[in-house]
């Protein structure tokens, strides 16, 4: 196995994390839909991700990270979330525009640097859009969260996460107020014109599924 995995294998270890793979056997064509790319090179990529140690790979089923590829997987997460974290509260960039900025970065940044923006910005536990940070050693928390639009009129949510991957929806949710930490209030919701009504700091919102889909939370717990 190679010490210092190219971006290629970086970039597909992250994708396997990021769908599943940690626990679970993630289908190939997910992993092409996700990285768009073809088929045939996934197929390729995962049969020398396996034979390098990297994953677990069983053909026409899928692939699992190995212990080793779940920790270089983490470690490349945790740069890139670092990287946002001090894009938006050191440099002052919009949070909708971190994620391209840490993709082309976290390739780029020593340990070193690492370590020093990690110092920096006090050892943060979540990214600008609530995701958590793995730690040095891999390490990362499970959090139970649910999508909001699978709760129910009358629950009250926090927003936990904001999937990051949609610049102009990212806008929307922080011009409505839907970012993490905010408690959002479950109206209705009206199936024929799948609409759910949220209330957010007063304001009652209109948003269809496709809407809320991206965003993450839990029960605010019970007073």
């Amino acid at each position: 196995m190679a010490d210092t995995p190219s971006e290629a294998v970086q970039d597909y270890l992250k994708a396997i994390h990021r769908l599943g793979g940690a626990d679970q056997l993630v289908p190939p064509a997910d992993i092409a839909t996700l990285l768009a790319v073809k088929a045939p090179s996934v197929t390729g990529m995962l049969k020398r991700l396996a034979e390098a140690g990297w994953i677990e790979y069983t053909p026409g089923t899928g692939a699992k990270l190995s212990d080793t590829g779940r920790t270089e997987a983490r470690r490349v997460i945790r740069r890139h979330r670092l990287i946002e974290l001090f894009l938006t509260q050191v440099l002052g960039l919009d949070w909708s525009e971190v994620d391209a900025e840490a993709e082309a970065l976290e390739h780029a940044i020593s340990p070193r640097l690492e370590q020093a923006i990690a110092r920096h910005l006090g050892e943060p536990l979540e990214d600008p859009h609530g995701h958590l940070i793995p730690t040095a050693t891999g390490e990362l928390r499970h959090r139970d969260l649910q999508r909001l639009c699978e709760f129910r009129a009358g629950q009250s949510v926090v927003v936990r996460e904001a999937q990051d991957d949609n610049p102009e929806r990212l806008r929307r949710w922080r011009d409505l107020g839907l970012t993490p930490g905010t408690t959002v209030l479950i109206l209705r919701y009206q199936p024929l014109d799948d609409l759910f009504e949220v209330e957010v700091a007063g304001t009652v919102i209109r948003l269809g599924s496709e809407g809320l889909a991206g965003l993450r939370g839990e029960l605010v717990p019970p007073a």
